[in-house]
Order: structure tokens, then C-alpha cells, then sequence
């Protein structure tokens, strides 16, 4: 499907978009001050969770359409737009009704496209911009069936919200970036925005700001993060919250980067550099080509020896060698075995054509 997109608050705004309130709106005092003390910080979105989907039953769940009264007054004391998050028919149309000016559709809503569908019908024939986070899994293709069904209900004023995947294991992330995934949908679709959900990503204060310069780094179009005038003493996500004034240190520390140049001498330079790229990587292709060609030899020798295909032997030697000489080129561990693992699979690939006589 071809999607064209329109900016989320219009052509005339320029910079990256700033989106920050609390987690949940718990009480209208706390939603109020907060808003008081950003306002005079030009975000642009004032957020704040409504309804709240938790992992388990009995935590807190958000204060409910309340709450949508607050951000009301959020508008009409401070003149914040506002924004919160949908996960059904109800929440939309009780969101409408309390002219919320913007809506996002939360991870645990774009895994299921059944709650995506229900969320965009209830859309159709609304002009309303609508953000749209990363499932909770790293599927791109999911990720982009949330957009093309809300485009399908005639959004076009659509961004997307890059929080972070769920991850087994040890890591130093809430939930971790996994920066290629929404790289590759941003050279799938070059007009639509894409903010960083910092908050989410770092599930903690002290990583907030680093996490936060990588995406501007990245040509991220804008950020949102959770602020509160007490985390601490936050009803949800305590850890990953910091106040007001925290969180204005945190905008004048960022180094925003420009998207494009116009000069001349800079043009020519890149555009030499890339030239040089592209022999390289042509090079590459050449050798990796010669490669697999080999490996389809060796597959010639299994499969007359019948001997399988997969050597755990070889292939550690394979990754212990290539990673020490890649450490001397200054190249780290992680990328090497990255490189690796993805020609090892292609190599038992065709392999496993030759044994089975399949062209190759």
C-alpha cells in the first residue's frame, strides 16, 4: 500500500516535536502542576496515560475518563494540546468528546490488529492525528499493519513511537532499542515521523538524556517522556519519571541536528565519502558471492562423504579467529558475530541445497 503522510501539527512546525507529562493522570492537582510548570518549556503535547494497561490485575489501571476532564482544563489553563492513549471504541469516542487533540495507540494495542481494527473503525471519518508505538515484540511487519489500518480509516496526520522491544535475558534497558528495526521502516516510508520514547526505552532517570541524543542523532523527529511533579511517588513507571525541572536541564543539554545541508564543500566531501562506500560495499558483495560458491563446493564433498552440515567445531573456530583479528580493526564483538551469523546461515543455506539437489 502507498501512504502519504501530513505533518502531525503542520507544515510550519519545524523542529523535533516534544511530547512530556505524566505517566497516568493520578489526581487533577498532579496533572495541573505538571502541566504549569512544562508549559513555559515549549513542548508541544502534553501527555498522560487515561487508561492503563498493566501486566497484572490489581495494579493501577488509570483513573478513567475523570481524568479526561483534567486534561481539559490542562488546555484551557495552560493552552497544551493534549494527548492520551486509546486502546478500544470507548476510549476513542470518550476521548473525542473531551476534545483530546491528539491520540496513540500503545505496544499492547499494536501487537493485537484486532484491537487495532476496533480502534480504527472507530476513527473512520475522524481528522485526527494519531501516534502509533512499536509493538511489544520486534515485528516490523505488525508495526506497519497498525499503520496501514489506521491509514485505511482515512488518518493521514499518522507518526509512529519507537519504545523499545521486550527482551529475555540481562540488558541495560527497560526495553531494548533495537535501532534497525525502526530505521528500516523510516527508509520504508521517509515522510512519516518517528519520535523516541526515551522513558520506555531506558526504565530508568540516568539514561534518559544519552538515549535521548542517539535518536536526534538518528534524525528522529521528536521525543516523549514521562514527567512528574513527585516521581518517586508515582502511581506507575516511578523509575523512569523526572520532574519538570529535570526534565528542562534534560531539553537544553540536547544537541538537535540538522536533517540536511546546503553547502557546497560539505556536499562534495559526502558525497565522495559515499562514492568510496559504494565501491566498498559492491566489493563486498563480490566476495561474499565467491563465498557462498565455496560453501557450495564443501556441501559437494558432505553430501558424497554424507556427512552433515553443520560443523560446531569449524564454526567456533570460524568466530573465535574472526573476532580477535576484527578487535585489532577496532570493530566491536557484537557486530562481528552479527556479520558472522548471517553468512553462516546463508552458507548452510546452500548447503542444504546441494544435499538435497536443489538449484543453487
Amino acid at each position: 500500500m502507498t501512504m502519504n503522510f501530513q505533518p502531525i501539527l503542520g507544515a510550519e512546525h519545524k523542529r523535533p516535536l516534544l511530547i512530556a507529562g505524566p505517566c497516568s493522570a493520578e489526581t487533577e492537582e498532579q496533572v495541573l502542576q505538571t502541566a504549569r510548570e512544562l508549559a513555559p518549556q515549549g513542548i508541544d503535547l502534553f501527555r498522560a496515560g487515561i487508561w492503563k494497561p498493566r501486566t497484572r490485575p490489581g495494579e493501577f489501571e488509570g483513573i478513567g475518563t475523570p481524568g479526561l476532564a483534567w486534561l481539559r482544563r490542562v488546555k484551557e489553563e495552560t493552552g497544551l494540546r493534549t494527548t492520551t492513549e486509546v486502546a478500544n471504541t470507548q476510549h476513542v469516542f470518550e476521548a473525542l468528546k473531551y476534545g483530546i487533540d491528539v491520540l496513540w495507540i500503545g505496544a499492547r494495542t499494536t501487537v493485537n490488529p484486532f484491537s487495532v481494527q476496533e480502534v480504527a473503525d472507530a476513527l473512520a471519518g475522524v481528522d485526527i492525528p494519531v501516534l502509533i508505538k512499536n509493538p511489544v515484540n520486534p515485528d516490523l511487519k505488525l508495526w506497519i499493519g497498525a499503520i496501514e489500518r489506521v491509514y485505511k480509516a482515512g488518518i493521514r496526520r499518522i507518526a509512529v513511537i519507537h519504545r523499545g522491544f521486550s527482551h529475555h535475558g540481562e540488558t541495560r534497558y527497560r526495553n531494548v532499542p533495537r535501532w534497525q528495526i525502526p530505521i528500516e521502516l523510516k527508509r520504508l516510508f521517509p515522510d512519516l515521523p518517528i519520535l523516541c520514547d526515551n522513558s520506555h526505552i531506558c526504565g530508568r532517570r540516568d539514561t534518559l538524556q544519552a538515549v535521548a541524543q542517539q535518536a536526534l542523532d538518528f534524525n528522529y523527529d521528536g521525543l516523549m517522556t514521562e514527567v512528574h511533579p513527585t516521581p518517586d511517588a508515582a502511581w506507575s513507571d516511578a523509575a523512569q519519571q523526572i520532574t519538570p525541572a529535570q526534565y528542562g536541564l534534560l531539553t537544553q543539554q540536547l544537541h538537535f541536528r540538522e536533517s540536511g545541508a546546503e553547502d557546497p564543500a560539505f556536499l562534495q566531501n559526502i558525497d565522495h565519502l559515499r562514492h568510496q562506500i559504494d565501491d566498498i560495499d559492491e566489493e563486498l558483495f563480490q566476495m561474499l558471492a565467491q563465498r557462498m560458491k565455496l560453501a557450495q563446493g564443501i556441501g559437494e564433498y558432505k553430501k558424497r562423504n554424507n556427512i552433515a552440515i553443520v560443523q560446531p567445531a569449524r564454526w567456533n573456530e570460524i568466530v573465535e579467529r574472526a573476532t580477535a583479528k576484527a578487535r585489532t580493526q577496532g570493530l566491536s564483538d557484537d557486530f562481528v558475530e552479527m556479520v558472522l551469523r548471517a553468512i553462516h546461515e546463508e552458507s548452510i543455506k546452500q548447503q542444504s541445497k546441494v544435499l538435497h539437489g536443489e538449484a543453487v
